[in-house]
């Protein structure tokens, strides 16, 4: 049904009725309102690492490194793909030694969300959906929306608390079998909303249903990478089950710096994208330099500059993984009473052992944040839970924070 144009407005119809504001930062900006008014506010919704004095977590190498750019070179414009060197110091930071980093071409983009909006255009048409599961990041549909795309869901868990990759897989074979294709959108390690980071059994499943479906038609697999600097130890393998794609799949990677380096507002991204056809490669980076010239044509010149030397430069290399470490330890702690915590209170949620945010089930997910409000507690209701950013939660409040929950579900 065509959408009924409305004579007062210049917009197209479907633009006319969207909302203003994103439903996270209208949370923040209330939490934001009563704490100015003097109330005892705890702010758990904006995926920002706090110290736990409530200031903003950053490191101070890269300050040093931005400040190190020539001011000329970085008030010129970048190359529309990027810095050849930054795109290659990416590529190496996501695949180490991996053989997908020789197979491999990239393109800057404005964050990890940049990075997702040129792997929708490019790898969907008009009316396709991409696949992710259940609980996913907002702005993804969000992409899907304004790019004339739609989003599909999988069941993220099965009965046992694992990803479910038996829904997995039968909703990508379903998809690429109405679509002729298919883009699967997988964040992990440290999923955003849940905290969960698949595990071995998990990724055996997923290479499994993924090479099961590239014999129907082209599937294309998507990792955000935006939270991986802060997973458990062994997170990474991803990459090796991942190399065993190569060829089968398409493999790309949303990267960014925003958490890694702690610079949410540089927007300093990458699309990565991995094959062993040289021909294919040429045709990927062909086709994402133009969606970059045809979107914000090229990127923040001094942020890519100054990360290339934070990833290239070993003793600048060095100070950020140790001043990262400290950020790192930081959050863990917080998870480490989260989890002593909430287990104790007897709440549900996934596995749970590193990231920016973890997810408490709840039946009714509004009536819960709406309870915590009450209480100067935020987080944000979604479907069948509500997401805490632990990131933004001081280690002392911890308690209260689980408190409230425990409260709110018993309203």
């Amino acid at each position: 049904m065509t959408p009924t144009t409305d004579s007062r407005t210049h917009l197209i119809p479907d633009c006319s009725a969207r909302p203003g504001d994103d439903p996270i930062f209208a949370l923040n900006a209330e939490a934001v309102k009563r704490a100015a008014a003097g109330e005892s506010v705890l702010n758990a919704t904006l995926g920002a690492l706090m110290e736990d004095d409530g200031t903003l977590a950053v490191m101070p190498v890269v300050q040093e490194a931005l400040s190190g750019v020539p001011f000329k070179r970085g008030a010129a414009y970048a190359p529309i793909a990027g810095e050849s060197r930054f795109l290659a110091a990416v590529i190496r930071d996501t695949f180490g030694a991996s053989p997908l980093a020789a197979q491999s071409v990239a393109v800057a983009t404005p964050g990890g969300t940049g990075a997702l909006h040129h792997a929708i255009v490019n790898l969907l048409a008009p009316g396709d959906a991409l696949l992710t599961a259940s609980y996913f990041w907002g702005p993804y549909k969000t992409l899907a929306q304004h790019t004339r795309r739609r989003i599909e869901t999988h069941p993220m868990f099965d009965a046992g608390g694992h990803f479910d990759t038996g829904s997995f897989e039968e909703a990508l074979v379903r998809q690429v079998g109405s679509q002729g294709r298919a883009l699967v959108l997988l964040n992990t390690p440290c999923n955003n909303p849940t905290g969960y980071s698949l595990d071995e059994r998990d990724w055996a499943g997923v290479v499994s249903a993924v090479r099961h479906a590239t014999q129907l038609g082209p599937v294309s697999l998507l990792l955000d990478l935006a939270y991986a600097k802060f997973g458990a130890a062994g997170a990474d393998g991803w990459v090796r089950h991942v190399q065993s794609l190569a060829g089968d799949a398409l493999v790309l990677g949303a990267w960014t710096a925003s958490k890694s380096f702690a610079q949410y507002g540089a927007r300093v991204g990458a699309l990565i994208a991995a094959h062993p056809d040289a021909e294919e490669r040429t045709r990927l980076f062909n086709a994402l330099s133009f969606s970059c010239r045809g979107t914000w044509s090229n990127c923040n010149h001094t942020g890519m500059l100054a990360v290339t030397e934070l990833l290239e430069n070993p003793a600048l290399r060095a100070r950020a993984d140790g001043e990262r470490d400290r950020l790192r330890t930081l959050l863990d702690e917080r998870v480490a009473a989260f989890n002593t915590g909430a287990q104790a209170a007897g709440l549900r949620y996934p596995r749970y052992e590193g990231g920016f945010f973890v997810t408490v089930f709840a039946n009714d997910p509004e009536r819960v944040a709406a309870a915590m409000r009450d209480r100067g507690v935020f987080v944000v209701p979604i479907n069948g839970a509500v997401r805490i950013a632990l990131c933004s939660t001081p280690r002392k409040d911890v308690p209260r924070l689980i408190e409230a929950l425990a409260k709110g579900l018993a309203t």
